[in-house]
């Protein structure tokens, strides 16, 4: 697939079409809500589950994520963070957390599993982290503090988050004057290859996710596209 770098800058029709997507009915927010609802409990479920969460860890630091995710060529693109402080919302595993601690960055590894930031708790003991601390956040929350990070790091979870124009306006507010948020996110496109990747109804396209993020106060924005196989990534600020 031949991908050209992306634009930030959105066409007038493109905006006028997705505001009309964006204007549900009452009774389809309703629906909405029911769903997230069940989302969530089905999500808390699984995550509250230690042996579960044990088996997806297996899955989040594998080789084959590795060969998915190239890690250290989304580490280069960040550039230098040593000193940088780092929020990684959904850190899971620490899958980034780790490596952008390794970095020199202090980690926010953030997380709505209780078992998720019990298993990194154990790991950063293990492997003697000092830089990362553990915050568990709500759905609907990063619970940063106003102007507390210098960069808020996203990947493979931006499909997860409800309501992400109230929720990003959230983010914007907890980074510096400088800062950045970075998103790491699958294509929505057919792969030929076989991909641990969401449903396509899950994912979020570029278009829509500066949209998005343009409603919720970012005005500048990097998308780069030829980078990685399976993903883009948008810095915004």
């Amino acid at each position: 697939m031949n991908r050209k770098k992306m634009s930030s800058q959105i066409t007038g029709g493109l905006l006028v079409a997705m505001l009309m997507l964006s204007c549900n009915s009452n009774a389809q927010h309703t629906d909405q809500k029911h769903h997230n609802e069940k989302k969530h409990s089905h999500s808390e479920h699984a995550f509250a589950d230690k042996e579960a969460v044990a088996k997806m860890a297996k899955n989040f630091e594998s080789a084959e994520r590795d060969s998915m995710q190239h890690p250290q060529k989304v580490l280069q693109y960040m550039g230098d963070l040593k000193g940088k402080k780092i929020m990684d919302i959904g850190a899971a595993t620490g899958y980034f957390s780790v490596k952008f601690a390794a970095k020199g960055a202090h980690v926010i590894a953030a997380d709505v599993s209780d078992a998720f930031q019990d298993y990194l708790k154990e790991r950063i003991t293990k492997e003697s982290i000092k830089n990362i601390e553990l915050r568990k956040i709500p759905y609907d929350s990063p619970l940063l503090k106003d102007n507390e990070a210098d960069i808020v790091f996203i990947a493979n979870t931006y499909h997860h988050i409800d309501n992400r124009t109230e929720y990003f306006s959230k983010v914007k507010k907890g980074l510096n004057k400088n800062g950045e948020l970075v998103i790491v996110d699958f294509f929505k496109a057919v792969f030929t290859e076989k991909v641990q990747a969401p449903a396509m109804t899950m994912r979020a396209s570029v278009d829509e996710i500066v949209f998005e993020l343009k409603k919720a106060g970012f005005t500048s924005f990097e998308v780069e596209v030829n980078l990685l196989p399976y993903q883009y990534i948008i810095k915004a600020k």
